[in-house]
């Protein structure tokens, strides 16, 4: 067996998929429908280690992260009953970096959120973690932590300023009211919007589309994208040029531009 095969033979609470539905693409569901798919530490872990390994897959280029359809739910938060009795120094030591968030928004290939459902708290500071996210219209999205007494503690401050702006996210953060997926398309919490039966079409026909392209160029225009949240335009313009001078050290530009040419399918080597 592969070592992703090995790793999804492992895993009890998520189910690990490579090229099931389109060549490159993992699938990687979180699976505790019992729960609505509450994030706990065996969730944490799982996805963790998932990622890890997808991130070093060569065959892998794309990731979609989703729930399990039977939970009617993305992910509904994290885990309360793992909250309640739980200190201050309990609670540091339980948000040690990296923790999933970060291994989330910070490994090298493409993660598309599947949002199949509720995606509250830590579930939807989940999706924002992601780079893409496509939504059920039957979905709804919030973080509501502030009518547990708590505040958004896995991002969401920070990265829901930065996709749907200052005002928006207090309103969402304050208040802790819940959106559906139409409003979280009009102010940017999600891309796109679709019925449930025609969800996965869109999400694995774009998953397969930049699974197509030069992998590379794709790791590399990610990087340079999500860098724009970091740096002054001036900077973010040198990186992003750097990048580019890079890719020309690369012999899969010669072979994209030789297929261009040749009227071809280019074959991509990865490097």
């Amino acid at each position: 067996m592969t070592e992703i095969e090995t790793l999804a033979s492992t895993l009890e609470v998520t189910r690990l998929e490579v090229g099931e539905r389109v060549d490159g693409v993992a699938t990687l569901t979180i699976d505790r429908p019992d729960a609505r798919n509450a994030m706990n530490k065996p969730v944490r872990r799982e996805l963790k280690q998932a990622m890890a390994a997808l991130d070093a897959a060569e065959e892998v280029r794309v990731v979609v992260l989703t729930g399990s359809d039977e939970a009617k739910a993305f992910v509904a938060g994290a885990d309360v009953s793992d909250l309640r009795d739980r200190g201050a120094l309990e609670q540091r030591e339980a948000g040690a970096r990296p923790r999933v968030y970060e291994t989330i928004a910070e490994t090298a290939v493409p993660v598309i959120a599947r949002i199949n459902g509720h995606a509250l708290g830590g579930g939807c500071e989940l999706a924002q973690a992601c780079d893409i996210r496509i939504a059920s219209e039957h979905a709804k999205l919030g973080q509501p932590e502030v009518t547990l007494g708590l505040l958004p503690g896995g991002g969401g401050t920070q990265r829901l300023p930065r996709l749907i702006g200052t005002g928006q996210a207090m309103r969402l953060i304050l208040s802790g009211e819940l959106i559906d997926a139409e409003e979280a398309a009009r102010i940017g919490l999600v891309e796109e919007v679709y019925p449930p039966d025609e969800l996965d079409d869109r999400v694995y026909e774009l998953a397969g589309r930049i699974a197509s392209n030069g992998p590379l160029a794709v790791r590399l225009a990610r990087q340079a994208v999500t860098a724009a949240a970091e740096l002054p335009l001036s900077q973010g313009i040198e990186y992003e040029a750097e990048l580019f001078n890079l890719l020309f050290a690369s012999a899969d530009k010669d072979e994209g531009i030789d297929a261009f040419f040749e009227d071809r399918e280019p074959e991509w080597k990865g490097r």
